[in-house]
């Protein structure tokens, strides 16, 4: 028996034992944006470098000024070298109220079809995603002792809470994580049986502004109309971001914004994709985005403004009648082609200081950015990819956008000179930073048989 047939067959068979490794880590409660859980960050980042040492890498905990970073190496095989990323953190799980389940109490749902998934935070966004290639690595060693090419991997502890200690670590050990290709199980399938391969995604720039004005919260019956109202100034500014027709109007916004290839479109116009069912399965109709776009150039193609949360003056039960000293916004902006995440940042505050009314006063909060970034599929490493997922799932695999931002692929460009292949799992309905997420245990036992596949596939 061939030696991939051999792989794929101990995966099969050691699937009760990855689930059990699988539950063991979406136990550990490493959400990195809340401090009160640093000590379960530092003791999943041991986990899996304890997991990496059991099958043979090289592997350590590498402390950072915020959460640490997992590295392990097995470079006994020769040929191209790969470097695998993931992210062993997960986001918070407030509304804690609407999981049907405690969130990190995993377990197997079985549905009236038959089908199964796996639920808890962190299945889809990333703990399940990275164990299918830790697995990989796993049946390969234990059937033949090695891996087809030398793998690197590397697991970040901050990918949810804004990621400022990749950059300088990717650049502090670039020598050391060098490779010639980049992998990254973070994205999601096609379809429930279709395979994709994410060739370009959204940058973002993320900002919290504060609206200040009086030194206190004002009685509005005192008060009221005499007082600058900052619920009121914050609610214009946001109204002015989008013209009538859904366009962002923040100076020079578009800058750096070509128009969508014919090429290229043709190829999204030919995606059995269909935007009605796309919306109505969130329960919507009326694409709300700039008019005279399609929802696919909507999602992967075009930049956005979102508005997040918004905050100020009493909230809690009941009624109170005040004028609030201050309102808040969180507003992300996804950024596509060319369009410089800091330029974005600074015509926004500018366009907000240039609407403050007499009395007022802004303070900005910085939340991370990146650059959108784009992959060449006429790399070899690409098609050998594709044609390893096509095998494993039956059906071509889709070169697709991504409307989402996973930052460290531009880092890893930047930093390491390497294209990554994004190459994820997971489903639309995965709930990923919502309550109740899951991952399909399909994806899960398919995601590991087919990184095995390409493996093996790049070695050749």
């Amino acid at each position: 028996m061939p030696e991939l047939d051999q792989v794929l067959a101990r995966i099969d068979a050691d699937l009760p034992s990855a689930l059990d490794r699988l539950f063991t880590v979406l136990r550990i409660r490493s959400i990195s944006t809340d401090p009160a859980y640093a000590d379960e960050c530092r003791a999943c980042a041991q986990w899996h470098a304890a997991d990496l040492r059991a099958i043979g890498f090289d592997a350590s905990v590498r402390t950072t000024s915020g959460h640490p970073m997992v590295v392990g190496h097995d470079r006994s095989a020769s040929g191209p070298s790969a470097l695998f990323y993931g992210h062993y953190d997960v986001q918070p799980v407030d509304p804690l109220e609407l999981w049907e389940h405690d969130p990190f109490e995993p377990f197997i749902e079985t549905r009236a079809d038959g089908s199964k998934a796996i639920r808890g935070r962190g299945t889809s966004d990333d703990k399940g995603q990275l164990m299918t290639f830790v697995e990989a690595c796993r049946a390969w060693k234990a059937v033949t002792g090695r891996l087809p090419i030398p793998v690197s991997i590397l697991l970040e502890g901050e990918e949810e809470s804004g990621g400022t200690n990749l950059p300088p670590f990717l650049r502090a050990h670039a020598a050391e994580l060098k490779a010639d290709v980049g992998l990254i199980c973070d994205t999601s399938m096609w379809d429930r049986q279709t395979p994709a391969i994410t060739t370009m995604l959204r940058g973002l720039c993320g900002e919290e502004v504060i609206i200040r004005a009086a030194d206190r919260d004002l009685h509005s019956g005192f008060y009221g109309s005499a007082a600058a109202n900052p619920n009121r100034v914050l609610a214009r500014i946001i109204a002015d971001l989008h013209d009538e027709n859904g366009r962002v109007t923040i100076p020079n916004f578009y800058d750096g914004v070509p128009e969508l290839p014919a090429a290229l479109r043709e190829q999204w116009e030919a995606l059995p994709f269909d935007p009605a069912r796309f919306l109505g399965d969130v329960g919507l109709s009326v694409p709300a985005g700039e008019r005279g776009r399609s929802v696919l150039e909507m999602v992967w193609s075009r930049p956005t403004c979102e508005i997040n949360g918004m905050g100020g003056g009493y909230q809690g039960a009941g009624f109170k009648t005040v004028i609030p000293a201050e309102a808040s916004a969180k507003i992300s902006f996804r950024l596509v082609f060319d369009q410089d995440p800091h330029a974005i940042r600074q015509e926004f505050r500018r366009f907000v200081q240039a609407r403050l009314p007499a009395d007022c006063r802004a303070e900005f909060i910085e939340h991370g950015s990146s650059r959108a970034i784009r992959f060449p599929i006429e790399a070899a490493a690409f098609g050998k990819a594709r044609d390893a997922l096509t095998t494993e799932w039956g059906r071509p695999a889709f070169y697709v956008g991504g409307g989402g931002s996973i930052p460290v692929t531009h880092q890893l460009k930047q930093a390491l000179g390497m294209d990554v292949i994004l190459a994820g799992f997971g489903l639309e309905d995965d709930r990923i930073h919502s309550p109740n997420e899951k991952y399909e245990l399909e994806s899960f036992r398919r995601g590991i048989r087919s990184w095995a596949r390409v493996l093996d596939a790049l070695a050749r």
